[in-house]
């Protein structure tokens, strides 16, 4: 008599490779008949129904799905939109006759649509592809790493060692996160209590369009006579009123004012011909 114990050997199936399994959650649903019916169907009323129930008895695995993405700041709402699109896409491409299980064929296309969203949608910049998926994967390492050890920023070392990227692949990632999301102008200042991030940002200096003139003019007033100079000078530097000009120079306020005129059309004849 034998006494040892070997497990029996696994039936050996024909036709074909064999189906992978997948392991089933609560909210998977058995809509193998349902398939059949609908591809049965011609295009109708009834048909219809039968999709639609078969939507709405995935649409649990869909949302699921979409919880994954839960921590990428898009809502929650948006995120179960996203999913049913894609469900229903599923839905409509699926083959029944194809021999493969609806679940390995929703899930991807459900998470693909969603990580489209993502791509299409949600970044503030264009960002080429390959950096998008960067900062996917850091994105979700620093998830994880949070939460099994709270308290700390993961170093893009520590992002590398957890995904198997290289430590600049994780840099870059994590570099691509700023032009995910543009930031408000009117986001607070770390550190600065009531400024806004508009207070502390440049702006355009209408002063820098100038230079170039100013530098063009230096020869022009330089050949001026000296009576002339002395006119502009007291006009445009020491602000003084043509009244105040010509009790200075001893002349009347109709003579300073032609002879502004006439020493200004001088000025930019010359810096239109570049005399």
């Amino acid at each position: 008599m034998r006494t040892d114990r070997r497990p029996a050997k696994e039936p050996v199936h024909s036709g074909g490779p064999r189906e992978p399994v997948h392991r089933r959650h609560e909210d998977t649903p058995d809509t193998t008949s349902a398939f059949r019916r609908l591809a049965s169907l011609p295009d109708g009323a009834e048909r219809d129904a039968v999709r639609e129930e078969i939507i709405r008895a995935w649409m649990p695995v869909a949302e699921r799905v979409a919880r994954r993405f839960r921590h990428r700041g898009e809502s929650a709402e948006d995120l179960r939109q996203v999913a049913a699109l894609g469900l229903v896409k599923a839905v409509d491409r699926y083959e029944p006759e194809r021999g493969h299980a609806f679940a390995s064929f929703v899930i991807p296309t459900v998470t693909g649509e969603l990580k489209r969203h993502f791509r299409d949608h949600l970044w503030s910049l264009h960002v080429p592809r390959r950096f998008q998926e960067l900062h996917s994967r850091t994105y979700l390492a620093t998830v994880e790493l949070d939460q099994a050890r709270p308290g700390g920023t993961p170093t893009p070392r520590e992002i590398a060692d957890h995904t198997g990227m290289t430590e600049r692949e994780a840099a870059t990632g994590i570099a691509a996160h700023d032009a995910y999301r543009a930031a408000s102008l009117d986001a607070p200042v770390p550190g600065v209590d009531g400024s806004h991030l508009a207070d502390v940002l440049g702006e355009d200096d209408h002063e820098l369009d100038l230079v170039v003139d100013r530098e063009s003019l230096k020869p022009l007033l330089a050949d001026l006579p000296e009576r002339q100079r002395l006119i502009l000078y007291l006009r445009f530097f020491g602000e003084l009123t043509q009244s105040q000009i010509a009790d200075r120079i001893g002349v009347s306020q109709m003579q300073v004012s032609r002879l502004l005129r006439s020493i200004c059309a001088e000025l930019r004849d010359g810096l239109l011909t570049g005399a």
